[in-house]
């Protein structure tokens, strides 16, 4: 096990290979989504029980609308589910401390589904162990465009002049407003790139790449990427 003095304070996970892990076996592509939520709820419930502060899931990109009808129709039922059993979790989510937050734009997700977004969020607001985002409709380069329209807003309504504008002026319009940037990407299946996720604060994120199928991803799988993680030198720039 890493060292506890040096886990991340910020693991962003992209959950990748679900369809080839139910090619591999003869499946529907929505069968391996369904294996990959549950793998989802193990490593979140285990992040939350190491006292990882923050950890944000790949669920959902702007890109995935492209995606087969009949998939996407899939992956919109299992968040229905999850949200139904975090409803029937609530004591034990409690317990742990969970706080859920969906980044995206929710404005084109199903309004059944936006509303038990909004009343889970809601019920988890005063919690402060673990939060957990839910990156659903999400994409990197929307956020920092959602942000730069927010600043240029601002511009225009005289509230603050070009001059003003920082990095902490951008991170206050993103999604993730208020935390920290990630300190550790972790991404399965074998694919090295972020497609998209997190592109403002993973500048000087650690990467740790596993050629492990997300539905078949164990906690001994997380253990060796924070082992990884502990080992790395950060100089952020620096010598």
């Amino acid at each position: 096990m890493a060292d506890i003095n040096k886990l991340p304070v910020h693991v962003g996970i992209i959950m990748d290979g679900n369809g080839r892990w139910a090619r591999l076996r003869g499946k529907e592509r929505s069968e391996g989504h369904r294996q990959g939520a549950e793998v989802f709820r193990e490593i979140c419930t285990y992040a939350a029980d190491l006292g990882i502060k923050y950890v944000t899931f790949y669920a959902f990109s702007t890109e995935n609308w492209k995606r087969p009808q009949l998939e996407v129709s899939a992956i919109m039922n299992i968040f229905r589910t999850f949200l139904r059993e975090a409803e029937e979790r609530q004591q034990e989510n409690e317990e742990r401390g969970l706080r859920f937050r969906f980044i995206g734009d929710m404005s084109k997700i199903p309004g059944d589904i936006a509303e038990r977004v909004k009343a889970l969020e809601e019920r988890t607001s005063d919690k402060t162990r673990t939060t957990v985002n839910l990156a659903v409709n999400y994409g990197g380069r929307a956020e920092i465009v959602k942000s730069v329209r927010r600043i240029a807003g601002m511009v225009k309504n005289g509230e603050i002049e070009p001059s003003d504008v920082d990095e902490k002026t951008i991170e206050e319009g993103l999604y993730t407003a208020g935390q920290p940037d990630a300190d550790l990407i972790i991404r399965p299946s074998g694919e090295q790139r972020l497609s998209n996720f997190l592109l403002w604060q993973s500048a000087y994120a650690e990467f740790w790449y596993s050629d492990v199928l997300w539905p078949d991803f164990t906690k001994s799988d997380f253990d060796k990427a924070l082992y990884a993680y502990s080992k790395r030198s950060r100089r952020f720039g620096a010598v």
